[in-house]
């Protein structure tokens, strides 16, 4: 059994559903393609499709080494156009995750140059604010704001981002403007936690080389940096977020900044991936251009 012809078959029958369509698009006939899958099937040890009159529909095991066969095969394929310099020839998937924000403000904008200029690229993007399992969810590069925990991934340092306190115009009207973290007590601070539940130690700072916390009021918390801002925006209390994600609201006149004698550290912006000894062209030439695209969105 040739084990690559055979994956390639498996995978072109998982994206048509049908053993007819597939042997149909790559001109062979049907019974040829059923039984190489069959031997793929026996060699691997398990099944990796449902066979029903209407449709073929992917085991849970098949699902698993279908997303592994299409990296693999895009690889070997990108193999075979290593020196080739046209960027047409650069090719496959590639699964990345990033915030909301980063998103929706930095890549999109961007984005669309990058995929002509490497059209044969397939992007899968995934932004929320839930840490994602590198690994186990198959993701090429992530790019991550904060203190990152030791995980045995490679980390490429892209900056920082300068954290400012806000509030809107109208919370300032009714509430008064703060002057030190001690009239904080009276203020209410938006709470932003990954977990509900996990009530976050209150407001923070960075002075004389230490961090503070203050206790303070409010009673919202969230789990979305959307919902954070607007919760602010709509007078709701008072944020801590990096300066560029409020740049717009901030330069309108939307949100004002306080306490800027009392902000906590710059968070750190990374750019992490797996161990790999050799990271696939595509993979490479996307990172490069994530952390130049970046470069106009860190501060420091």
């Amino acid at each position: 059994m040739d084990k690559i012809h055979a994956m390639q078959l498996f995978v072109r029958v998982a994206e048509l559903e049908s053993f007819s369509r597939a042997a149909d698009t790559l001109g062979l006939p049907k019974g040829s393609v059923s039984r190489q899958i069959q031997a793929l099937e026996t060699h691997l040890g398990t099944r990796l499709l449902h066979r029903t009159t209407r449709r073929v529909q992917l085991t849970q095991d098949g699902m698993v080494y279908y997303e592994r066969a299409r990296d693999l095969l895009a690889n070997i394929d990108e193999l075979d156009g290593l020196f080739l310099h046209d960027p047409a020839t650069i090719s496959g998937r590639l699964r990345v995750d990033m915030p909301v924000a980063v998103a929706k403000n930095v890549v999109m904008p961007r984005l669309p140059a990058f995929l002509q200029q490497y059209p044969g690229i397939e992007l899968e993007l995934s932004s929320s604010d839930r840490r994602v399992d590198v690994i186990g969810e198959g993701f090429d590069c992530v790019v991550r704001i904060g203190t990152l925990r030791d995980s045995g991934l490679v980390a490429r340092p892209l900056g920082k981002l300068t954290v400012v306190n806000c509030a809107s115009p109208g919370y300032l009207e009714r509430f008064g403007y703060p002057h030190s973290p001690e009239d904080l007590a009276s203020h209410a601070v938006i709470h932003y936690a990954l977990n509900l539940g996990v009530r976050p130690q209150g407001f923070e700072y960075f002075l004389n080389n230490e961090t503070h916390w203050v206790k303070t009021g409010g009673v919202l918390t969230v789990n979305s940096t959307e919902t954070y801002h607007a919760a602010c925006l709509a007078g709701l209390g008072i944020i801590q977020v990096p300066r560029t994600a409020v740049r717009e609201a901030l330069r309108s006149g939307r949100l004002t900044e306080i306490l800027p004698l009392y902000r906590a550290q710059p968070m750190p912006v990374s750019l992490i991936y797996p161990h790999r000894r050799n990271l696939s062209r595509r993979v490479h030439l996307f990172m490069e251009w994530l952390g130049d695209v970046l470069k106009d969105y860190v501060d420091v």
